[in-house]
């Protein structure tokens, strides 16, 4: 015998499923994107905020105070190991000896790298005030960990595995004039210097 439900009973039944939704532990709490790498922060931007130090007037005998130019490149597909690789090939280099080794590498990462040396080369005649858009060498040239995201990679027989689509940063500074000539050493130059710095602490230490 079917027995029919008063108006109480319907109104219980269609306010059962937001109770019970009220009482999940989940949605109480705030959940964490465990997705993110937490490490790195994705919001900050200090690289780039060392372009608006003002310097206080010079002296006029004082040398003239080179230009420096600090800009990045954030979150784009790459590894950083692989970025690490480029930023110091060109590391040292004059701004055209960098975008010739980038534009003959045939690496994905060179072709973020060229954009970011172009976009920082516009930057420094634009609102650094450098005459010679040339006359540039970098100066500092290095790779960061962007954001991890998690994914799952299906196998065989229902089973499945854990991938990462990884993400990564990429710094350069610029400073006005040429290269710094590098001073090469040999590994018996190394060995000296070693052993040269091992006797000044002996002598230390005997006083």
């Amino acid at each position: 015998m079917a027995t029919s439900l008063t108006g109480r009973g319907l109104a219980f039944i269609r306010t059962l499923p937001g109770l019970v939704h009220s009482r999940l532990p989940w949605t109480t709490a705030p959940q964490q994107l465990s997705c993110f790498h937490t490490s790195v922060s994705l919001e900050g931007r200090r690289w780039d905020q060392k372009n608006r130090i003002v310097y206080p007037p010079q002296l006029p005998d004082e040398p003239r105070r080179p230009a420096e130019i600090y800009h990045s490149k954030r979150q784009f597909k790459y590894s950083k190991d692989k970025l690490w690789y480029l930023a110091k090939l060109v590391k040292g280099l004059s701004i055209d000896e960098a975008l010739a080794q980038l534009e003959f590498n045939d690496k994905k990462g060179a072709k973020f790298m060229k954009e970011v040396l172009l976009e920082a080369q516009e930057m420094a005649v634009k609102n650094h005030n450098v005459e010679y858009k040339s006359n540039l060498y970098l100066a500092e040239s290095v790779s960061g960990k962007g954001k991890y995201l998690k994914r799952i990679r299906y196998h065989g027989r229902g089973m499945f595995g854990i991938m990462d689509k990884v993400y990564c940063h990429y710094f350069v500074k610029l400073v006005e004039g040429p290269p710094p000539k590098k001073i090469e050493k040999t590994s018996l130059d190394a060995a000296k210097e070693y052993v040269q710095g091992l006797k000044s602490r002996t002598i230390i230490h005997s006083l």
